[in-house]
């Protein structure tokens, strides 16, 4: 069910959600947190139906901010939908007049669940510095996606540069499986030293970056990103040991081959992580992200780069 309320308050949107809880019997104390999305107009419908997705896993309520038209100097839209049009969560747009959103925090203070955690993202471009924006200074967890915005390099150089306890990078989950199967790889016999590492991917995606940071980090050895054409993010990672290379290569973008010295090849689905299957990795907890937080601010300076010819 889709409600619509033009040029309204957040107060009367809270009390329409209220009257809705008490006619229809839904229960919002299985809420386990607050998902504020600032996202732009044509951002709104892929983030809602992620969060939807990312809900029946980590039940939520959602409120979009996003800007309105062009029209009054203080004007606020609403739509709240709940049911089969908010998966199991409770999704509210509202969609704000410029002055308004300068102060997005006290936009969604009214509607936010008493005693539960906020979690704020940025679907594309994130402030320059999340934990200093009004409604990231009241979140828990602070949420970019750097593999989107504008400029990605540069988005995930300023987040390394103010980093504050609870920020991430949807980059970051997009590497989890890609670690996974590395770390069983390289605990293979023989148990030798990884003299350097080299992640070769899709030229603007940063998920590259933080994956060499990080095997750079944990391996002790010099780490490369080698930026390409290719479409397919991460499509190859290279380890190079005495006895010869540890080979991950995903030329396709749905199944990853692994070779080394001695050993037969295999070959292992690892398709590329959709919006929504990222965002439901990152709420999976609520606390810092200590490796994230290491890897960010103090591998990823110590990676170089280069495109290939």
């Amino acid at each position: 069910m889709i409600i619509d309320m033009p040029d309204t308050t957040t107060n009367q949107v809270n009390k329409r959600l209220v009257r809705l809880r008490d006619e229809g019997g839904a229960v919002a104390l299985g809420r386990v947190l607050t998902l504020v999305v600032l996202a732009d107009e044509g951002d709104i419908e892929e983030s809602v139906e992620a969060a939807n997705d990312a809900s029946r896993e980590h039940p939520c309520r959602v409120i979009v901010v996003a800007p309105a038209a062009e029209g009054s100097s203080t004007h606020l839209d609403a739509q709240i939908r709940v049911g089969g049009d908010a998966g199991a969560s409770e999704v509210v747009v509202l969609r704000a007049s410029k002055p308004l959103l300068a102060r997005a925090d006290t936009l969604v203070m009214p509607l936010l669940l008493p005693d539960a955690p906020i979690v704020a993202w940025w679907p594309r471009e994130a402030p320059e510095v999340p934990s200093q924006d009004p409604v990231g200074a009241m979140a828990t967890r602070r949420i970019i996606d750097s593999t989107t915005a504008k400029h990605p390099q540069e988005m995930l150089g300023n987040l390394a540069g103010t980093y504050a306890p609870g920020d991430t990078d949807l980059a970051w989950a997009r590497v989890t499986l890609w670690r996974a199967l590395i770390a069983a790889a390289v605990e293979q016999p023989p148990f030798e030293p990884v003299l350097s590492v080299t992640v070769e991917g899709q030229k603007r995606h940063t998920s590259l970056d933080l994956l060499a940071a990080w095997l750079g980090a944990r391996l002790n050895c010099p780490a490369e990103v080698v930026r390409t054409a290719s479409d397919d993010a991460i499509t190859r990672v290279v380890l190079e040991r005495r006895s010869g290379p540890i080979v991950l290569d995903r030329p396709d973008g749905r199944t990853v081959t692994i070779t080394q010295p001695g050993k037969p090849a295999r070959r292992i689905a690892l398709p590329i992580r959709a919006l929504n299957e990222a965002l439901i990795e990152e709420l999976r907890r609520l606390d810092p992200d200590e490796v994230f937080e290491e890897v960010l601010t103090r591998g990823l300076g110590h990676v170089t780069n280069r495109t290939a010819a």
